[in-house]
C-alpha cells in the first residue's frame, strides 16, 4: 500500500492497474465508476474470516473453509463490470460463498439471487448479508448448476466456481440481451473466463476473455 493511502483506496489503484494491464483481452480498460464506487462501499473485511481480517484489502484471493475462496478484488470487479448491470436488473449469482460478491452485485441491481451448495458457507453468507444491511439478496442451499428457474428470467448470472462446460440450465434462463460470465475449465487446470450475451432470438454469442483460476463448481450435475 502506497504511503498515505488508506486500504480500500489503495485497492483500487490496484484494480484499476489490473484492468489496464488486461485490457487487451477484456476490452476493459476502465471499469465503471459504479463498479468501483460498489467495491469502496462494500466492506470486505465483514466477509472474510478473522484471522483474515488483516488482508482483507489485498488484491488478492483468501481462504474462507470448506477448499473455498473469496475471490480476488479484480476478478470481482471485472466480472462485475462485465454484466454491464442496470439498477432494475435480476440477477443470478451461483456460488455464494462467502456473500461478498452478493454484496457487491445487490450495491447495482434490483434483486440478487444466489446459490450454495455447501450449508455452512450459505449461513455464514446470509449472516453476513443481513448484518451489512443487504435485504436484496435471495440465498438458498442446492445445485448452481441447476439454476433458480422460480426467479428467472436474469438480466445477468455470474458463475463464481469453474464448470467443465457451460451449464445448459443456466443459459436457458437468461434473459433475451441478458449476460452470461463463467469461468470454464477443468478443476486446477487452465480455464478461461467467458462472456456470454442472449440474443433476442435465444442464439448466444460467446467470447473468452482471460485465464484464470477457480476452484471447482460442485453439485449434483457437476
Amino acid at each position: 500500500m502506497e504511503k498515505g493511502k488508506d486500504p480500500v483506496t489503495a485497492l483500487l489503484a490496484d484494480i484499476e492497474d489490473d484492468a489496464r494491464q488486461t485490457a487487451r483481452w477484456t476490452g476493459r480498460a476502465h471499469l465503471q465508476p459504479s463498479v468501483l464506487a460498489a467495491i469502496r462501499k462494500v466492506p470486505r473485511q465483514a466477509f472474510v474470516p478473522e484471522d483474515a481480517a488483516n488482508r482483507a484489502y489485498a488484491n488478492a484471493p483468501l481462504p474462507i473453509g470448506h477448499d473455498q475462496t473469496i475471490s480476488q478484488p479484480f476478478v470481482v470487479a471485472l466480472m462485475t463490470d462485465l454484466l454491464d448491470l442496470k439498477r432494475q436488473d435480476n440477477v443470478l449469482e451461483v456460488g455464494t460463498g462467502s456473500g461478498y460478491q452478493a454484496a457487491v452485485l445487490a450495491e447495482l441491481a434490483d434483486h440478487v439471487c444466489s446459490i450454495e451448495v455447501i450449508p455452512e458457507l450459505a449461513e455464514s453468507a446470509a449472516a453476513a448479508l443481513s448484518r451489512e444491511g443487504y435485504g436484496n439478496v435471495a440465498l438458498r442451499v442446492g445445485d448452481g448448476a441447476l439454476g433458480w428457474p422460480e426467479r428467472a428470467p436474469f438480466d445477468a448470472v455470474i458463475v463464481t466456481a469453474a464448470a467443465p462446460e457451460i451449464p445448459q440450465a443456466l443459459v436457458d434462463q437468461l434473459a433475451p440481451g441478458g449476460r452470461l460470465v463463467i469461468p470454464v475449465g477443468r478443476p486446477y487446470a487452465e480455464q478461461d473466463l467467458r462472456l456470454l450475451v442472449k440474443q433476442d432470438d435465444g442464439s448466444v454469442a460467446s467470447r473468452s476473455l482471460l485465464g484464470v483460476a477457480f476452484v471447482p463448481l460442485t453439485g449434483s450435475r457437476n
